[in-house]
């Protein structure tokens, strides 16, 4: 890994860290809901950079996010770096095996689900161990996150094909 690189994928956890806290202050109308903003920088990370980028930004902000807020280690913390690994393998394995099959949105959407996916699977495991409540939920889950897959999907197309255009301009 070049020194370059790792500046830039300090940037873009820095990038998701805010987006991270930025989101925390948007009221949702449920309270576990979230939009998964810096999920787009995740995205971005992946396209530009490859996998080895989009799983460390994950890495860096779930760890530091959950500092922050005070959740490491708990169940937050747990769900989160659960449904953010799973999303980023799904993801990493989809566009490696077949780099122009999905565009951003259909990355972003196999992300979404996996993600969710991910969070039930451990909430199940670990602390609810009720299937009832956990099918009950999922539903639910999975049709918000591809809602918000959908909407991060579209802001991760803007964000790459902006990076690309100025970057192409500097070249000149």
């Amino acid at each position: 890994m070049q020194p370059q690189d790792k500046y830039r994928i300090a940037l873009l956890a820095a990038y998701a860290l805010a987006l991270h806290g930025f989101e925390r202050l948007i009221p949702t109308p449920v309270p576990w809901l979230r939009f998964g903003f810096a999920n787009i920088i995740t995205l971005v990370a992946m396209l530009l950079y490859g996998f080895r980028a989009a799983l460390m930004v994950t890495l860096i902000r779930v760890t530091v996010g959950s500092f922050v807020i005070g959740t490491f280690l708990g169940p937050a913390f747990i769900l989160s770096l659960s449904g953010g690994v799973l999303s980023v393998l799904s993801m990493g394995l989809v566009y490696m095996v077949a780099p122009k099959a999905f565009s951003p949105l259909g990355l972003s959407l196999i992300g979404a689900f996996f993600h969710n996916l991910g969070q039930l699977v451990v909430a199940y495991a670990l602390f609810i161990r009720n299937i009832h409540s956990i099918m009950t939920l999922t539903p639910l889950i999975l049709f918000l996150g591809t809602v918000t897959g959908c909407i991060n999907g579209m802001f991760c197309i803007f964000v790459v094909e902006h990076l690309k255009k100025n970057t192409e301009e500097v070249q000149y």
